[in-house]
């Protein structure tokens, strides 16, 4: 099972859709570990040093500085952007799929962008 981890601007329904169809999944918010407000690259290096693929909506940003990490040579276990404009159940969709189909190893230094 994937081990994910959401930025504080990602819509609550998803996180608690995926609840709903996975309560055991693995699955931390940014609120959990006390990193509200912390800023991009504080963001990737706690996702990365805990092995747990970012989840966010924040295309604007997000993702350079996940690019520089991998340029620079450091670890990243992943990042889903997921389309703001996707329906909350679209977005669980296609998450639940992943989530289900996949394992983690494969998202290693991997940017997704949601819709698939």
């Amino acid at each position: 099972m994937l081990r994910l981890f959401s930025d504080e601007n990602l819509n609550g329904d998803i996180v608690r859709g995926l609840f709903l169809r996975q309560p055991e999944l693995s699955l931390l918010r940014i609120q959990d570990v006390g990193l509200r407000g912390a800023d991009d690259p504080a963001i990737l290096a706690w996702a990365a040093s805990n092995e747990r693929i970012l989840l966010t909506h924040d295309r604007a940003t997000m993702p350079d500085f996940a690019y520089e990490r991998l340029v620079r040579g450091e670890r990243m276990a992943g990042l889903f952007i997921i389309n703001d404009r996707m329906s909350a159940r679209q977005a669980i969709d296609e998450l639940s799929l992943l989530i289900d189909c996949s394992d983690q190893a494969e998202w290693q230094g991997v940017v997704l962008y949601l819709p698939l």
